[in-house]
């Protein structure tokens, strides 16, 4: 279904619902939507969904820019094949706000949206909590051994080789958390239950907490028993959790990953598993996803997910409505609900 098309339907629809047709503003879609979102953004929005259309990106852009009413905003998500930079906002120069359904802005060019002055959102602290919940989830079922418990169970072992190995306990540990943004002090939060001791390190101390700042990532690790990855993926982090923090952090060292793939060396975290230079890993992102190093399936001290942290069903919900607001002031001239600068992004 080409734009043009996509437009009158969407426009006829309205109309036939009782409103304005002509006021309808254009929206470029760029990820999958749910059914109850699509149906609400249609609601809302003349959607142009580049999915659906069955186009290639660069046509979709070229027919999205030439209509009567060219559209001023994009929902976008990110690990997709749509990176929004310069060729893209020069594909379509009418766009002035891009949205993305995470809180992750690495396929955007904040720098280079400042510069045309695109305004740029994401889902702010919608995935906050739940994503720190999963944080504790992972760390806890690699020093208690969970799923590899269920798993021995599962075989057959437990009557034929007795009972499953012990695992060890959370309490008293020292975590470095790299990243005390939304997700990372809640992260902190829950852990300071545990009776851990949290030590972290971001662009710059925060006042507003008495953890022991860490400058860098290698000296945090050196000082942890468990490095904890919920930072933003940009050039600054990206394999800044390379070999020498992993050697820093030790054969005794657990590392969990709810930021993005690429933070860490993912390389080197295989080889470090694999030779017993730490202990063990939670994973819920990955380097090139949805692609997973196959070295990691056979090992009971790593867990992995399908970078499933952000969902439940009560965020997805949440998420919809986040993203409809940020559409919505935007299209009204207020402010985003949660607009992301260029200088805010970081550890």
């Amino acid at each position: 279904m080409n734009n043009r098309k996509q437009l009158r339907e969407s426009r006829t629809s309205m109309g036939s619902a009782g409103g304005d047709p002509a006021i309808l503003p254009a929206v470029l879609l760029f990820r999958r939507p749910g059914g109850a979102f699509s149906a609400a953004l249609r609601e809302r929005f003349a959607v142009l969904d580049f999915r659906a259309s069955g186009e290639p990106l660069p046509a979709f852009l070229a027919a999205a820019a030439a209509a009567p009413d060219p559209p001023r905003a994009a929902i976008v998500v990110g690990g997709g094949s749509v990176v929004v930079d310069a060729s893209l906002l020069d594909a379509v120069p009418s766009l002035r706000c891009v949205v993305s359904t995470g809180a992750g802005v690495d396929h955007i060019d904040l720098a280079e949206c400042a510069r045309r002055g695109v305004a740029v959102g994401n889902s702010g602290e919608v995935y906050s909590t739940d994503v720190a919940d999963y944080a504790v989830g992972l760390l806890l079922d690699v020093l208690l051994q969970v799923s590899a418990a269920g798993r021995y169970v599962r075989r057959g072992s437990w009557p034929v080789q007795g009972d499953f190995p012990l695992g060890s306990k959370l309490g008293s540990r020292r975590i470095g958390i790299i990243g005390l943004g939304n997700i990372g002090s809640r992260i902190a939060k829950r852990l300071e239950a545990f009776g851990c001791v949290i030590h972290y390190n971001s662009r710059k101390p925060k006042d507003s907490v008495s953890y022991k700042y860490f400058p860098d990532v290698h000296s945090l690790a050196a000082a942890s028993d468990v490095l904890i990855v919920a930072c933003a993926l940009n050039k600054a982090t990206r394999h800044v959790v390379n070999k020498d923090v992993m050697e820093a952090l030790g054969k005794d060292g657990v590392i969990i990953n709810v930021g993005r793939g690429a933070i860490i060396d993912e390389a080197e975290l295989v080889v470090a598993l694999k030779e017993g230079k730490i202990a063990g890993a939670g994973l819920d992102v990955f380097e090139h996803e949805p692609k997973v190093p196959a070295e990691l399936f056979s090992m009971d001290n790593v867990v992995l997910s399908a970078h499933a942290a952000v969902f439940t069903e009560e965020s997805r919900s949440d998420l919809w409505a986040h993203t409809i607001g940020n559409l919505e002031a935007f299209f009204s001239g207020q402010p985003l609900l949660s607009p992301v600068h260029a200088d805010s992004v970081g550890t």
